[in-house]
């Protein structure tokens, strides 16, 4: 194993073991992090030369724990005699071995390897201090209550620097630096896969593939890719040198202690990521609810403290602290090359009521996140997880339940207004649902409308009409024109429409939709005044001003009377009508309702979510026109920026509201900072509206 990034350890061991005696050392940490590596080249360096005399012990087993003692009493002076009847039972096998340790005439560095039991050297007293050397052990328990007054030495994952530098060292030839970080952060920089992928590339011989390629094949499936790197063959240290097989022997221990549960929770964990998990989705009660109490092994939430505290004791999992919102959570973390490994290895008839058990503990936190206080975007760090998830899932139910759950998480993600994550997480949900249960499939259908609601926000217009006309006619098909979740489709599809200039089919849309609902959930059902309140917004839009006079206030008032005054329909509805009030220049009474609309959007979403910018933009367009120029100014800047952080820096919204501030501006001889805007958008406006778009020519005459 090419040794990176363990200097500072190295250091300090080969200090003691070269200048010190009497010191006991333990080096704990993950299987596969480099140990034994590490352990193995202060062995060499302090042996070299004469200066110390080196000992090894396997000390993985009981039984080639004492015999390896027994071989260390006969190297350092014991008779046959004595060792004969250590073997037969006669004498004290532990203080034969340590008398002559004692003893010896060279000063030593004794390393016991693998002691993954500890409990076999404290109960054989196989583990002491001596004046004549320095104990080196290599463990994947560092909590043992057996390494009391000995130093313990913590090792990791190396960082990604050292990682990548691990397989250009191995495979020079087989990419860049850059491909290297990647491929190494792949393998979330664990030493052993590092040294299994470099060697695998350097010994190719039939095909040559590059790290990029690597990388690529990985997803497939990691662990057998992986393994490929070692040498075969069937002793102990080479099934340590698998990454398929070297966490079995901690499971197994596991397991022959009396914590079988310990195998279903780290299955558990393997169904989500490598990023942090909150311990609160593990909590006894919820644990207690899923699928988990009929696995084999069972997993009861009343097992489940004892089964995290075998993981954390053998290395499998760590416990890290998680800012989310501002609140610090406490965590635990597993390694993605142990996920992959595991994952792998899940018998086929436990894989649904692992996804089943891992998607409703999920939803149970994501529904919590939901609690006042608890932060708009609380959802962030189950992204991952359900990602995750996404890509194990190995049959259609639970490929149906993984993709509802991450459409719902996508929807989460979208209402706190991080469009490029709903649009990233639907995408995927709905990949997986094609694949698995059709493109006709409801879940697919749900996914894709959120992944088409996701795409007007970026300013994606054609791509969200093209999906959610997809979304529209499979809902049709499948659940009939008047089912809820078709409504769904055929109102949200008047967004785009509307962006794409198509007027008339957005109002036929939203008309349509509202027709329906009336008829079946009645005129004041929510969803119906919803329908009815984006509808204000395009008859001012398209000039049909009588209708909106009829409609417009009563549908504010309805909304108002029958949800509250600060439902989202609701300010919904008085947006749009102040929007319409803008537009056919009515401005006192425009300003009025634009005012209470800022608020209810501050109220309903926060001060820089997409819809109260929105807001907050009309707001600053009246008033413009009252002649408050200041304050429009102060509210243009404001939303410019908030866009800019929200939308993109490349939205059509804000490079709108830019130019139109930068003209304002200038209009009010402002010039300096209006030609500041002008140049910042102009590249911008050609690329992504046109050069002869009027927003782009309004910006380019400013500039002269």
């Amino acid at each position: 194993m090419v040794l990176r990034d363990r200097r500072e350890v190295m250091s300090e061991l080969l200090h003691a073991a070269v200048n010190e005696t009497g010191g006991v050392h333990v080096l704990h940490g993950l299987g596969g992090c480099g140990k034994t590596a590490v352990a193995q080249a202060v062995f060499m360096e302090a042996t070299r030369e004469d200066r110390r005399i080196g000992l090894w012990v396997n000390a993985s087993e009981r039984s080639t724990l004492r015999s390896g003692m027994l071989a260390v009493a006969a190297d350092r002076g014991a008779e046959a005699g004595e060792v004969a009847a250590a073997h037969d039972g006669q004498r004290a096998a532990a203080d034969l071995a340590w008398h002559h340790l004692h003893t010896s005439a060279e000063p030593w560095v004794l390393v016991l390897d693998n002691a993954d039991d500890p409990a076999a050297l404290g109960e054989g007293g196989w583990l002491r201090p001596s004046p004549r050397g320095t104990v080196i052990v290599t463990t994947r328990q560092g909590g043992s209550e057996v390494w009391r007054g000995a130093r313990l030495h913590s090792l990791s994952v190396l960082p990604v620097e050292d990682a990548a530098l691990v397989l250009r060292d191995l495979a020079p030839e087989a990419g860049s630096a850059e491909e290297a970080e990647r491929v190494a952060r792949r393998l979330d920089c664990l030493p052993l896969a590092l040294t299994l992928a470099g060697s695998f590339l350097s010994r190719q011989l039939l095909e040559s593939w590059s790290m990029s390629d690597y990388r690529r094949h990985l997803d497939a499936n990691p662990t057998e890719l992986i393994d490929q790197g070692a040498d075969q063959g069937g002793s102990e240290r080479n099934a340590r040198q698998l990454v398929g097989k070297t966490w079995d022997i901690s499971l197994t221990a596991l397991v022959e202690a009396g914590l079988p549960e310990c195998v279903s929770l780290l299955r558990l964990f393997s169904c989500w990521g490598s990023d942090p998990v909150p311990l609160s989705l593990i909590r006894p009660d919820a644990i207690g609810v899923t699928p988990l109490v009929s696995l084999d092994p069972a997993l009861q939430g009343s097992r489940v403290e004892s089964a995290l505290r075998g993981l954390l004791d053998h290395s499998l999992v760590s416990l890290v602290e998680l800012d989310l919102a501002g609140r610090v959570v406490r965590c635990v973390k597993t390694h993605g090359v142990v996920l992959d490994s595991v994952a792998a290895a899940v018998p086929a008839e436990q894989r649904a009521p692992l996804m089943k058990a891992a998607v409703q503990l999920l939803r149970a936190d994501a529904d919590q996140s939901g609690e006042p206080g608890r932060g708009p975007r609380s959802v962030d760090h189950l992204v991952p997880h359900a990602t995750s998830l996404l890509g194990r899932v190995a049959d259609e139910e639970s490929a149906r339940i993984g993709s509802e759950f991450a459409t719902l998480l996508a929807a989460r993600l979208f209402d706190s207004g991080d469009y490029p994550a709903a649009l990233a997480l639907a995408q995927t949900a709905e990949k997986v649902a094609v694949t698995w249960v059709g493109s006709d499939h409801p879940a697919t259908s749900r996914a894709r409308h959120r992944a088409a609601l996701a795409l007007f926000r970026l300013g994606r217009y054609e791509e969200s009409e093209a999906l959610h006309r997809q979304a529209l006619d499979a809902r049709s098909r499948v659940l009939g024109p008047e089912h809820r979740e078709t409504l769904e489709s055929r109102q949200d599809i008047h967004e785009p429409l509307a962006e794409l200039q198509r007027i008339e089919e957005c109002l036929e849309a939203l008309r349509d939709t509202a027709a329906i609902r009336t008829r079946v959930l009645g005129e004041f059902h929510q969803e119906t005044l919803h329908a009815r309140a984006l509808l204000i917004e395009y008859l001012a839009t398209a000039g049909v001003v009588d209708e909106f006079d009829r409609v417009g206030a009563e549908i504010v008032t309805a909304c108002e009377a029958y949800l509250g005054s600060d439902a989202f329909s609701t300010v919904t509805a008085r947006h749009n009508y102040a929007y319409g009030l803008h537009l056919f220049g009515r401005w006192d009474q425009a300003e009025a309702e634009a005012r209470r609309a800022l608020e209810g959007r501050e109220s309903v979403h926060g001060t820089n979510h997409a819809l109260t910018l929105s807001a907050a933009v009309l707001l600053s367009w009246i008033l413009r026109k009252l002649g408050q120029a200041e304050e429009s100014f102060s509210l243009g800047r404001r939303v410019v920026q908030g866009q800019e952080k929200v939308l993109g820096p490349e939205h059509p919204y804000l490079l709108k509201n830019r130019a139109d501030l930068a003209v304002a501006l200038a209009a009010a001889g402002q010039v300096t900072e209006a030609q500041a805007l002008a140049h910042q958008n102009l590249s911008l406006c050609e690329r992504v509206l046109g050069p002869d778009d009027p927003v782009t020519v309004a910006t380019r005459s400013l500039l002269g």
